[in-house]
């Protein structure tokens, strides 16, 4: 079944282009230009990708952001016209999985579009992939679901994907690049600071339940933690 995607944007220009980019590579794409109308969509029917303008005429798209990931782990992919790196790193603190600035190429969205949604889906195959267990930790890629000494911690995408990553490998430092290499699978720019920031979300979350699944390597980049 075709993925669902909501595009929030109040620009028609911006509507037609990405609607008929995404319409072609086979998804279902519904369009809304204001934060009220992306709210009531996303209480009434489920999305398999949020597509988030950041300045939009009402409610903006942090906010809405925000609201969501209070009761949502929906990939959230924005779009803005504010590219400084704080920018960035604001819509990520927030809990989105990537950021594109405008303008933009409908080539990369689409690249960006799949490598999230590729993030967020069950792995595929004969057999069901069993949750791995790691001391107080448990991780079961094919629910999409993490807990912390029976505790449910909450991660987006790209949140789990790190995490699954360094747990892949026990005891092995993995530098940043590599954790990108592995969130990221595909030829896009992201900063190291971008995922530095991924890490940080993830922290904060495990803090919640009185643990750290991570180790920083200073100077090499991350591992998982060991006790």
């Amino acid at each position: 079944m075709a993925k669902h995607i909501l595009l929030v944007d109040d620009e028609s220009r911006i509507q037609d282009v990405v609607e008929y980019a995404l319409t072609r590579e086979g998804y279902r794409v519904t369009c809304v230009d204001c934060g009220k109308a992306a709210l009531e969509r996303l209480s009434s029917r489920s999305f398999d990708l949020v597509i988030l303008d950041v300045m939009l005429p009402d409610i903006d798209g942090l906010s809405i952001c925000r609201q969501l990931r209070a009761t949502s782990q929906v990939p959230i992919l924005f779009l803005s016209a504010k590219g400084d790196e704080v920018d960035r790193i604001v819509g990520l603190e927030l809990g989105a999985d990537d950021y594109m600035v405008k303008p933009f190429s409908p080539r990369e969205l689409l690249a960006r579009v799949r490598a999230v949604l590729r993030r967020f889906e069950s792995p595929s195959g004969p057999e069901p992939t069993r949750a791995r267990i790691y001391g107080a930790l448990e991780l079961d890629p094919e629910r999409h679901e993490t807990r912390y000494a029976g505790q449910r911690i909450e991660l987006t995408a790209t949140e789990f994907a790190i995490l699954l990553a360094l747990y892949e490998r026990p005891g092995v430092v993995l530098s940043r690049g590599q954790l990108m290499e592995k969130a990221y699978p595909v030829d896009i720019h992201v900063t190291e600071r971008t995922l530095d920031t991924h890490v940080r979300r993830i922290r904060a979350k495990f803090r919640t339940a009185g643990g750290d699944p991570i180790t920083t390597v200073h100077a090499i980049g991350y591992k998982a933690c060991e006790s």
